[in-house]
């Protein structure tokens, strides 16, 4: 359960939809959307996502810096990938973030703040990620995200390779320590990719296949260089993609994320 501030307990809500993660066999012309929301117990409080396409390699896609469950709709994302999701290949969930919760919430300690964020991640990993990960009998799931998105991509699959098949993480930052104010505990570094991707032995990390996107003019450039620089002295293959001088903005990310997903059959 989530920490709200240190004054009142979190707000609880009704079940208000009934999710089905089930994929379907049927054949789709048109990308196929539903919006659920339910009562996430590890959150105490209800979550909110979009899906589109009723089968076909579940993606998951993180929103950017305490964005919502309809930002990669809103920002033509979802539009990128359109050809892969009428043909059946891919079917995207998009959850809502609680970075506002987390991360950004100056109300409470920095422990809170990390705290609440390992809340969201049992969320995503049990209620969404365990109810698809079978779609297609391969037993894992696509992550995916841009700027703070590419964070939360990349810091799920790393504390999940056993979880994780495909990691496109777009313009992403892999260090939360700036929101620590000084800090430090288990918490923090199990939730700081740069800290704890160095003693990362899992055998699934070896097999995930990796891409960081970034551009020569991204603001997150040198970010992805430095985890570039870990995953190499680790021997962790994996693509470092600079999309010549685009902007750390969605029109990097819609070029990039549609020839990204292409890995998946590659």
């Amino acid at each position: 359960m989530i920490y709200v501030d240190n004054l009142n307990n979190t707000i609880y809500f009704c079940t208000v939809f009934i999710i089905s993660l089930q994929f379907s066999s049927e054949n789709i012309k048109n990308v196929k959307e539903q919006y659920v929301k339910w009562y996430s117990p590890n959150l105490g409080k209800d979550i909110e996502m979009l899906i589109f396409g009723d089968r076909g390699y579940p993606v998951i896609i993180f929103p950017s810096t305490m964005g919502r469950y309809h930002e990669s709709k809103d920002f033509k994302l979802i539009e990128s990938a359109r050809w892969y999701v009428e043909q059946g290949l891919i079917q995207i969930f998009c959850p809502d973030s609680i970075d506002k919760l987390s991360w950004y919430n100056k109300d409470i300690h920095p422990a809170q703040r990390v705290y609440n964020h390992t809340c969201y991640d049992r969320m995503v990993e049990h209620e969404i990620v365990e109810k698809v990960r079978w779609n297609t009998g391969v037993g894992k799931v696509v992550v995916a995200g841009a700027s703070f998105g590419g964070f939360h991509a990349a810091n799920f699959a790393f504390r999940h390779p056993n979880l994780v098949s495909h990691l496109f993480s777009m313009s992403g930052a892999y260090s939360i320590s700036s929101f620590m104010d000084g800090h430090y505990d288990d918490n923090v570094y199990f939730n700081n990719p740069v800290d704890y991707l160095p003693g990362l032995n899992h055998p699934d990390l070896y097999k995930m296949k990796i891409i960081l996107g970034t551009s020569h003019s991204d603001i997150c450039k040198d970010k992805n260089v430095h985890l570039s620089n870990i995953l190499n002295s680790k021997g962790v293959n994996h693509v470092l993609d600079f999309k010549g001088w685009d902007k750390h903005d969605w029109p990097l990310w819609r070029r990039m994320f549609p020839e990204y997903l292409s890995a998946i059959w590659n």
